[in-house]
């Protein structure tokens, strides 16, 4: 029997970085067994992002998991809300709450810069304290917070609206003031309410206040974007017919899987950053393997380090997983008689922007029992362009990959 693989390397794909001689992390990166698999593969151009769509790590997984999200999405909280384990209404609204870091000035709340989208990467037993506190101060019959991973939790609104103006991800405007980034709608005054209520119960709360004397952001407000309702997945295995499965540290892409009916793995030490348990999630997508026919191992970290402006960390990434990661994979898809591997980020989030594109990504398709010469010697977003080889519908990719 076949085993596939899917590798996503969250946000690898970039632009000529100024700190890196004008090349990609990717020209940078020593990858030698990510080059061996593309020497000896196909190798090309897909676009998971369609025209239209705002890129992000939703719509562009989904389109890699090969769910068309002009048909399937819903919003991305909703998916992070289904990892947690809410069981939204029909009538909920679910928006992502992040924990970040504002300026601590004496200037009114509009006026604050967003220093830090995730609080220092703080951390999962630290936001859940926060978390359950601002539930306790600003939670209502109507309005309820949930705690997630790491700086990511949730709110569930009863009898919401997603009509709620321009909601902006915090990590599009990292360094930048707020006042034009905070809707004007009518309809998320109560959300913007919260938030500027959020920052006097938080600025001053003992687990900030050990955080500032450890040296660390203090997770002073929270901020709400990403509103969508209840999402309503077909399974992955009544659309493709085999059973898959997910490694990942982050809620939205545990939760793409859990609606897609996909297992979904736990591993312990899995933080979404250059310190995860990289050896951890290789070995728990091999355990996966065992009783599904495809994996899906997500590796947040290159996608992290985009946003952080951390040319370096982000080269080291790629390297990290392709030297911790592949030769465990490899190793372990030794015993089948045949296997695939796909290995690709979901889009490029360049270090110039600091937030995400919609541009092609490059991908590589390694089948054991079908090798061929790509004619790639390294695999990045220039050679892979060169081959000529472009999937223009994202979704389909999927589809591409399983077939013989």
């Amino acid at each position: 029997m076949r085993k596939y693989i899917v590798v996503l390397y969250d946000g690898m794909a970039d632009y000529p970085v100024p700190a890196l001689n004008g090349k990609t992390p990717m020209m940078c990166a020593k990858k030698p067994n990510m080059d061996w698999l593309a020497q000896r593969g196909e190798v090309g151009l897909v676009r998971t992002v369609a025209e239209g769509l705002k890129p992000g790590s939703d719509v562009a997984n989904m389109s890699v998991m090969g769910f068309d999200p002009m048909k399937f999405y819903t919003g991305r909280s909703p998916l992070e809300a289904a990892s947690i384990g809410i069981d939204m209404k029909s009538s909920d609204v679910s928006l992502r709450t992040n924990l970040v870091t504002l300026s601590e000035d004496d200037l009114p709340y509009e006026q604050k810069t967003i220093e830090d989208y995730c609080a220092d990467d703080i951390s999962t037993e630290e936001a859940e304290i926060l978390i359950k506190y601002i539930d306790e101060k600003l939670g209502t019959d109507e309005f309820k917070f949930y705690p997630g991973v790491s700086y990511r939790h949730c709110l569930i609104w009863d009898k919401g609206t997603t009509d709620l103006g321009k909601m902006t991800p915090p990590h599009d405007i990292t360094g930048k003031v707020i006042t034009e980034y905070l809707s004007q709608s009518e309809n998320a005054k109560p959300l913007i309410d919260m938030m500027k209520k959020s920052y006097d119960l938080l600025k001053d709360h003992p687990v900030n206040i050990k955080r500032k004397a450890e040296g660390k952001r203090p997770a002073n407000s929270i901020w709400m974007w990403g509103e969508g309702t209840r999402p309503a997945f077909d399974s992955f295995e009544n659309i493709y017919g085999i059973k898959g499965g997910v490694v990942s540290a982050v809620d939205l892409i545990k939760g793409l899987g859990g609606c897609a009916k996909m297992d979904v793995a736990e591993v312990e030490g899995a933080t979404g950053y250059i310190d995860t348990n990289f050896e951890g999630k290789a070995r728990a997508a091999l355990e996966l393997l065992k009783k599904d026919d495809l994996v899906y191992i997500h590796f947040e970290a290159p996608d992290e380090c985009g946003h952080r402006n951390e040319p370096e960390n982000k080269v080291k990434s790629i390297e990290i997983i392709d030297r911790e990661v592949l030769p465990l994979l490899l190793e372990g898809l030794r015993e089948y008689d045949d296997y695939k591997i796909m290995i690709l980020p979901d889009h490029p989030t360049p270090i110039v922007t600091r937030t995400h594109a919609g541009d092609p990504v490059p991908y590589l398709i390694y089948h054991k029992n079908a090798e061929k010469n790509s004619g790639v010697d390294t695999i990045n977003e220039e050679t892979a362009k060169a081959t000529g080889n472009y999937i223009d519908f994202g979704p389909g990719i999927m589809a591409h990959f399983l077939e013989d």
